[in-house]
């Protein structure tokens, strides 16, 4: 296409040449004393032309020989710059190549490269890419005087005005990725701490918090970051019920008496409290600290509506009153008769009242619920052993030992 047009452009050429030449009987005279000379028009237009290319050509000539020093000094800078670039793309394909030593090497050489050339000393995106590497090498070889040393330099380059925001960004993620391997979980929290409010809420951000607030066992600042998590989709809907209720539990767990288990709940979030698990678990441990009749209000709301629950999380209830029957009220017993008489077969309901029945020396009734379950393979283990023993109390209370010791010896041999 171009030759085309440069062909039109020479007819064009020759047409006005010739249409404008061809008549032309002008003279120019040219006077230099004693001189005279005559040409024509044409010859004059023709060498004035000539004249101007031949002088344009010297002085692109002269340029480029003045300028050859300036445009060898460009070439040697941009063949450094291309072996500098090599060396870093080559250490982030070792790097994930698994090959660490020489991935190390080649960020090394990346770096003396860029040292040895003053005109790129000034990339401080380079130099943090290249201490990155280096120190990533570094750290799953398992150096790490040597990768904090990198890291320092890394952080060292930073310049302020936004250059370089995202290669810092990745460099203190990665320090608190580095902290929590090392299981350092209050350094990876005080580098996740540094963090702008911004990347302190990306997802990555979120998930090393979580993982260090785990580490060093805040369960309550780690169900704070789960709930951040599930809120921006960082886990499924199943994955995050599991892990907030997890969460939940090892908050509660953590308080070493009634007064400290009261904050740590009223610290929960709602939908922790009303998660059926979280309020058994709670209300087990507030038994164990003695607070019955506050453990069985806890319960209470749930077991007005326990036929709505599934079958473990009627097992779950029915364990948590097992845990805090002691000094129930006669006001329990329609409550647990009715879900008794709502699944006759659940053998957790069952020990549920029969416990009760028990606790307000209603033996025989006791007697007949306990027994039914105690032997009942779908209850769990340690609510069947909790069933047989309170059967050798019941017989102990008849004066009936062998009984007893029968019952005793059952709940032993349950694994």
């Amino acid at each position: 296409m171009r030759a085309i047009v440069w062909l039109i452009l020479l007819f064009v050429a020759a047409v006005v040449a010739a249409a404008v030449l061809g008549a032309n009987d002008g003279l120019v005279t040219v006077f230099w004393a004693p001189w005279r000379v005559d040409v024509s028009l044409n010859f004059f237009v023709l060498a004035l032309v000539l004249t101007i290319a031949v002088a344009y050509v010297a002085v692109r000539g002269i340029n480029a020989l003045i300028g050859l020093p300036r445009r060898a000094r460009e070439w040697r800078l941009a063949k450094r710059e291309r072996s500098a670039q090599q060396a870093l793309r080559e250490s982030l394909a070792l790097f994930f190549g698994a090959r660490y030593t020489r991935a190390h090497k080649a960020a090394e050489r990346a770096l003396t490269i860029q040292q040895d050339t003053p005109e790129l000393r000034e990339d401080a995106e380079f130099t943090m890419l290249a201490h990155l590497l280096a120190a990533g090498s570094m750290h799953r070889l398992q150096d790490r005087a040597r990768r904090e040393e990198h890291l320092s330099r890394a952080l060292a380059a930073v310049r302020p005005g936004g250059s370089t925001r995202a290669a810092e960004e990745g460099a203190r993620l990665m320090a608190a990725e580095w902290a929590l391997d090392d299981r350092d979980a209050d350094r990876a929290l005080e580098l996740i701490a540094g963090l702008s409010p911004g990347v302190a809420r990306r997802t990555q951000a979120l998930r090393l918090k979580l993982q260090a607030a785990r580490y060093a066992q805040r369960p309550l600042e780690a169900l704070r970051t789960a709930r951040l998590l599930a809120k921006h989709q960082g886990f499924s809907p199943s994955a995050a019920t599991g892990l907030l209720r997890s969460l939940a539990i090892d908050a509660l767990e953590t308080a070493r008496d009634a007064d400290q288990l009261r904050r740590v709940w009223q610290q929960l979030d709602a939908t922790d409290r009303r998660d059926v698990y979280v309020v058994a678990r709670a209300a087990t441990l507030m038994a164990r600290m003695g607070g019955f009749e506050e453990a069985r209000a806890w319960l209470r709301p749930y077991w007005e509506q326990i036929a709505t629950f599934g079958a473990d999380e009627r097992a779950e209830l029915s364990r948590a009153f097992v845990a805090s029957v002691s000094g129930v009220g006669a006001d329990w017993l329609p409550r647990l008769e009715a879900a008794v008489a709502a699944d006759p077969g659940d053998p957790a309901l069952a020990h549920a009242l029969g416990s009760a029945l028990a606790e307000l020396q209603l033996w025989g009734k006791a007697r007949q619920l306990l027994e039914r379950c105690a032997g009942h393979e779908q209850l769990a283990p340690a609510s069947r052993r909790a069933a047989w023993r309170q059967l050798a109390e019941l017989a102990e209370r008849d004066g009936d030992l062998d009984r007893a010791q029968a019952c005793y010896r059952h709940a032993a041999r349950i694994e």
